[in-house]
C-alpha cells in the first residue's frame, strides 16, 4: 500500500530553522532597501545595543533597547532614499554569532536629491535569531552637507 491509500496524520509543523547570522544581516539590508523600518527593526531583540562611535555631536552614541532604535528609525525612509548596497563583505569571527561587515550604500538624500553613498564598517551580533549589539562605524566626515542641514539620520544601519 502507498501513502496515497492511507491518509496519514500531519506531523507537527517544526520550528523555523535559526537563521545563521550573516543571511539574517542579508535580510536586513533587504529590509532597508524595501524601507519595512519595522521589519528591520523587528529583527533586533528588546534589549539591542547600538552604537555609532564616531557620531559627531548632536546625534546619538548609543541606542539602547528595540523601543530607542525604532524611535531613531522611524523617519529614515523620509530623509535617505537607499538604492542599493554595491559592496557587501561579511566576514565571521571566531565568536560564531558576531561578524564584522564592509559595506557602501548608495541612494539619494530625499530633501535635495543629492547623491547618498557612504561606506561602512559594522561589528553585529546575533544570538537566537535576534540582533543583539550592532556597533556601526561610519564616517561622519563623509556626511554631505545637504543632509547635516536636513537633520537627517547619519547612518542606513542605524
Amino acid at each position: 500500500m502507498s501513502e496515497r491509500d492511507h491518509p496519514t496524520t500531519p506531523t507537527p509543523t517544526a520550528a523555523p530553522a535559526p537563521t545563521a547570522p550573516t543571511d539574517l544581516y542579508r535580510h536586513g539590508l533587504q529590509l532597508l532597501l524595501d524601507k519595512d523600518i519595522d521589519g528591520w527593526v523587528a529583527l533586533f531583540d528588546d534589549h539591542a545595543v547600538f552604537e555609532f562611535p564616531f557620531a559627531p555631536d548632536g546625534y546619538p552614541k548609543r541606542l539602547e533597547g528595540r523601543a530607542a532604535i525604532a524611535a531613531y528609525m522611524r523617519d529614515y525612509p523620509d530623509h535617505i532614499d537607499l538604492h542599493a548596497f554595491p559592496h557587501l563583505e561579511i566576514h565571521r569571527t571566531e565568536a560564531p554569532d558576531t561578524l564584522v561587515v564592509e559595506m557602501r550604500a548608495v541612494g539619494r538624500i530625499v530633501a535635495t536629491g543629492a547623491p547618498y553613498e557612504m561606506a561602512y564598517i559594522a561589528v553585529v551580533t546575533v544570538v537566537q535569531d535576534r540582533i543583539t549589539h550592532y556597533r556601526d562605524y561610519w564616517n561622519p566626515l563623509a556626511v554631505p552637507a545637504s543632509m547635516n542641514e536636513a537633520n537627517a539620520p547619519l547612518s542606513p544601519a542605524s
